[in-house]
């Protein structure tokens, strides 16, 4: 990732209100993020999906699998 598009990403979830983010005027500049209340909130559903994907991981596989071998593709 550059540098550009990680500002660009900080910026996209500041506007949206998943992030804040604090300058601290020294030299050189500082600048801090930290999650909201919203931001932690979505966290939580990103890491219940993070969750359930390694949990299905195997099943998720073998559906793949199945389907592949029904429409001879590899």
């Amino acid at each position: 990732m550059t540098q550009k598009s990680l500002t660009q990403a900080l910026r996209n979830l500041e506007r949206d209100g998943l992030v804040s983010r604090t300058v601290y005027p020294t030299i050189p500049p500082r600048v801090e993020y930290a999650l909201t209340d919203l931001g932690n909130e979505a966290e939580a559903l990103t890491t219940a999906i993070a969750d359930w994907s390694k949990a299905n991981a195997d099943r998720v596989h073998a559906a793949r699998g199945a389907y592949d071998a029904r429409t001879g593709q590899a």
